[in-house]
């Protein structure tokens, strides 16, 4: 007679003889299959209205923190005590660079550089990956610097060539005219001054300097977001009533920055002002749930902010831009 019962312990010794046979057959050639080592993408493209935008990967770095990089003012327990309750290690981080490219189907606009190979080999890596996204260096008519720290502007040279040979130069003024001063070539912003003569100044005949508000082509408007550096700016983008802003260093980590906007970060040259454009501009993001594409966020760097306490909770983009 039929059984359940026992037509399951048939079952279960068949499959377990079988789990036997294949464990005990010698793998083919009988050598071990090699890891490859992680992969992660490096290029995340999608539409805005009629607009492209290319997100794109120019390394990462790994580096100790998040204390006292993030939260300097904090003691090192509140800021591992963040880092834990948001699944992060409390002694380990990884930096992450987002230049970003937006294809208006007339002109290709690149927002920075990254930074470059020469500065940071490891790192440097936009020309390898523009190149993997069908992006020639030559095509890009117009670079647009959002400020002059190094891993913006180093990869503006290749060498003594520059990287982007037909492009066009935008830059804010208050930030040229504060690294071009002779004073920065001495003190605290000696080696960013001396990048910047290097890579910046021979630009400066075929660079445009704007101001917040100005408009680089229709669609992508400055945005005052001055702190991190003296001239830091964002930008809004917009085409057909799809709306993104490239937030570019306003925060530079999606937990530390964003959670706590108030915490000190080493790298904001006015550390209050840094902190009020921070809660300013995500505040506004967060009010119109707006999405934003921000250069040190998680690639593929494109997400949200909502209220969370006194700051803001990241959440990254699902598939809103596959649609």
């Amino acid at each position: 007679m039929y059984s359940p019962h026992r037509r399951g312990l048939l079952l279960g010794a068949a499959a377990g003889a079988a789990g036997l046979a294949i464990l005990g057959r010698p793998s083919i050639g009988n050598a071990a299959v090699a890891l490859q080592g992680p992969l992660k993408p490096n290029v995340y493209r999608f539409r805005l209205g009629s607009f492209e935008v290319t997100t794109i990967l120019d390394g990462l770095a790994p580096n100790d923190g998040p204390h006292p990089t993030f939260g300097a003012d904090q003691t090192p327990e509140a800021a591992a005590e963040l880092a834990t309750a948001n699944f992060l290690p409390a002694d380990t981080g990884v930096n992450s660079f987002t230049p970003v490219v937006v294809n208006t189907g007339t002109q290709v606009i690149l927002f920075d550089t990254g930074n470059g190979p020469a500065r940071r080999p490891a790192v440097g890596n936009l020309a390898a990956s523009l190149t993997a996204a069908g992006i020639l260096p030559e095509s890009v008519d117009i670079v647009v610097l959002t400020h002059f720290h190094g891993d913006h502007i180093g990869g503006l040279m290749e060498g003594e060539t520059a990287a982007f040979p037909n492009a066009a130069y935008v830059a804010g003024r208050t930030e040229y005219d504060f690294w071009t001063h002779p004073d920065r070539l001495s003190g605290p912003t000696e080696n960013s001054a001396k990048l910047v003569q290097a890579n910046v100044v021979p630009y400066a005949e075929r660079m445009n300097f704007i101001e917040p508000g100005a408009d680089i082509i229709t669609g992508i408007t400055a945005i005052e977001a001055f702190g991190h550096s003296p001239g830091h700016m964002a930008y809004n983008i917009e085409s057909e009533g799809r709306r993104l802003v490239l937030t570019a260093d306003t925060a530079n980590h999606y937990v530390m920055s964003l959670q706590k906007p108030d915490w000190e970060v080493r790298f904001d040259m006015d550390k209050a002002k840094a902190a009020a454009t921070r809660k300013s501009i995500f505040g506004m993001l967060a009010a119109d749930k707006v999405p934003f594409v921000g250069y040190h966020m998680p690639f593929p760097a494109v997400g949200y902010v909502e209220p969370m306490g006194d700051g803001f909770r990241y959440v990254a983009a699902g598939y809103q831009f596959d649609l």
